[in-house]
């Protein structure tokens, strides 16, 4: 039989209609399905017929509602089909249960090296199953988990997998929630990534506290070439801490910052950093949202000259950077500093004008002295300094003013310097908090685990699905063979049908080696074998271990608690002065 006559009687038995599309493209390696509306069922007959197809390497299956009861069906067929090579269940519904199925098949499956699962509602938890099962693996070169809700302990999950993961060179995780500690856990693995080439974390909202960490990063990734950081609420201040990681990262090739909170200010660092690294092998620079200035243009056009691979997407001519105005000192604090270097009184500088010593002078007369004196006020501060002494607008100035209020302006001062010191404290402490949790991430994702998976067996005693045999397959042959005797009559569940997944047992290929972990046996459970010392190890060989059943008498693996020492009553010591007395009164019985 056919492939299209395997997949028309299967179609019939589940009762679905046959796609067309499917009939008419069994020749070519690209089977696109995307929008077809197959669902669980139809996903079934679909996988039926592929699992002998030896010609069809990719399988589009976006936005089909296949959910996880299709996903079993074809994890059962990617079991047998060692052809197919990329897959795409994206916006699918899938969620936890069918997280659980693709990851059990990425620990088995061998040939299996695009796998796209954008918009299927995974969670922090389900980041926990693709980290076991990519630690290991080095055949999945791409993965797609956007469009997620992946949070902070997803991303310390992912960052985990980033730090230990030998083959996968495009990762995409926009689109999900990776702030704070997933962002910075996320950081961190890619530290000491060692395979990883493009990075997607666009609208993440990384922030500046996951640029500080990345820009950490790339002082040390040396295979990173293509980051996207677009939409991530990062300032200038966290542009300025990514640019260290670039200062000393030779590998990185297109950076996109578009869409952040950057001004020109921001602009200007970037073409700073490349043009001041001779090795930097910056290509591309997406900031299409910032409006930029002549002296940017300038200074790009010089860029250009020594790196002219260099190409920069800005959002046009127009720019500024918004600088403040001069602030000029307070006039009354630079009376009473004048006064104090010529050792005078306040009543001393005025006198002059101030006959009768009322300290109320006409403004006119006090202008006037202000500016004939050699006092360092321009005719802004004398107009401030004029409104501050006469708020009524009466025409005359009391000048009492600047000696009242000269203990307030110290105070002030005071304050203002302690403003100062505490925000530059609190940014200080910020940054070292990041950096530390950053180095703990980084601690956390190199350590070696005790539980350890491979792609070619799990561990045993797992709660979750299970994976048959070969069902598709062994139900395949059978609408194969007798294919004379098959009838429309004939094709019922009855006869023929998938076998349930959960009671089926897991096999493994000779030419990949099983991890297996054994779990420390029962302090309460007898054992009939007695250990010879206090910790007794046996090394189980994989042989030996297929033979080995996980109970507490078989594993001898078994920890001796120390012995409590029994109290034993205290014997009184008899001394000689107790002999003594014993005697006497011995001898007086006697008498």
């Amino acid at each position: 039989m056919s492939t299209a006559d395997v997949y028309l009687r299967a179609c019939r038995m589940v009762g679905v209609v046959p796609v067309s599309y499917f009939l008419r493209n069994l020749g070519s390696t690209t089977l696109n399905l995307n929008h077809h509306g197959l669902g669980p069922l139809g996903c079934k007959a679909l996988a039926i017929a592929l699992v002998t197809d030896m010609q069809i390497t990719t399988l589009e299956l976006e936005d089909n509602y296949v959910l996880a009861e299709g996903t079993r069906y074809l994890v059962e067929m990617l079991k047998a089909n060692i052809t197919m090579q990329n897959l795409n269940l994206s916006n699918n519904h899938l969620k936890s249960e069918g997280a659980e199925y693709i990851t059990k098949m990425l620990l088995e499956n061998i040939a299996i090296k695009s796998v796209k699962l954008s918009g299927n509602k995974f969670t922090d938890d389900d980041g926990k199953h693709f980290s076991d099962a990519l630690v290991n693996n080095y055949r999945v070169k791409e993965l797609d988990l956007s469009h997620n809700e992946f949070r902070e302990r997803g991303g310390e999950h992912l960052g985990h997998m980033l730090a230990n993961n030998e083959g996968l060179e495009v990762l995409d995780l926009s689109w999900n929630h990776l702030r704070m500690k997933g962002a910075v856990a996320l950081c961190a693995g890619l530290k000491v990534n060692m395979t990883l080439k493009h990075l997607d974390v666009s609208w993440n909202g990384f922030g500046n506290e996951g640029a500080l960490a990345l820009g950490e990063a790339l002082k040390f990734n040396n295979t990173l070439v293509h980051l996207d950081l677009s939409y991530n609420r990062i300032t200038n201040e966290g542009t300025g801490m990514l640019c260290k990681g670039l200062e000393a990262n030779d590998t990185l090739r297109v950076l996109r910052l578009a869409y952040n909170s950057l001004t020109v200010e921001g602009a200007l660092a970037l073409i700073a950093v490349v043009r001041s690294s001779p090795k930097s092998a910056l290509e591309e620079i997406n900031i299409s949202n910032v409006l930029v200035n002549e002296n940017f243009v300038q200074l790009l056009e010089v860029t250009y000259q020594e790196h002219p691979s260099l190409e920069v997407h800005y959002g046009g001519v127009g720019g500024f950077i918004a600088k403040k105005a001069p602030r000029r000192p307070d006039p009354m604090k630079v009376i009473q500093d004048y006064l104090d270097v010529r050792k005078l009184r306040l009543w001393d500088f005025f006198r002059n004008i101030d006959k009768d010593g009322t300290m109320h002078v006409p403004v006119s007369d006090f202008r006037r002295a202000v500016q004939q004196s050699t006092i360092p006020l321009d005719r802004y501060q004398i107009e401030e300094l004029i409104h501050r002494l006469d708020r009524e607008g009466t025409g005359m100035v009391d000048y009492r003013g600047l000696a009242d209020t000269r203990k307030q302006m110290m105070r002030d001062h005071r304050r203002q310097l302690r403003k100062v010191e505490s925000r530059q404290k609190k940014e200080k402490q910020k940054s070292d908090r990041i950096l530390k949790t950053f180095r703990s991430a980084v601690e956390a994702s190199t350590s070696h685990s005790s539980l350890t998976m491979s792609p070619g067996g799990t561990k045993e005693g797992s709660s979750g699905p299970h994976f048959s045999a070969t069902p598709l397959s062994s139900w395949h042959h059978v609408v194969m063979s007798n294919s004379s005797r098959y009838s429309v009559s004939n094709l019922s569940s009855e006869h023929v049908h998938l076998p349930p997944i959960g009671g089926a047992t897991n096999t493994h290929s000779l030419g990949s080696p099983a991890v297996r972990s054994y779990s420390q046996p029962n302090l309460l459970t007898h054992s009939t074998s007695k250990p010879t010392s206090a910790l007794e190890v046996h090394s189980i060989t994989n042989s030996d271990a297929d033979q080995l059943k996980l109970t507490s008498t078989a594993n001898h693996l078994t920890r001796s608690r120390p012995a409590i020492a029994t109290k034993k009553p205290k014997s009184k010591v008899k001394t000689t002065k107790t002999k003594r007395k014993k005697a006497k009164k011995h001898h007086r019985t006697k008498v």
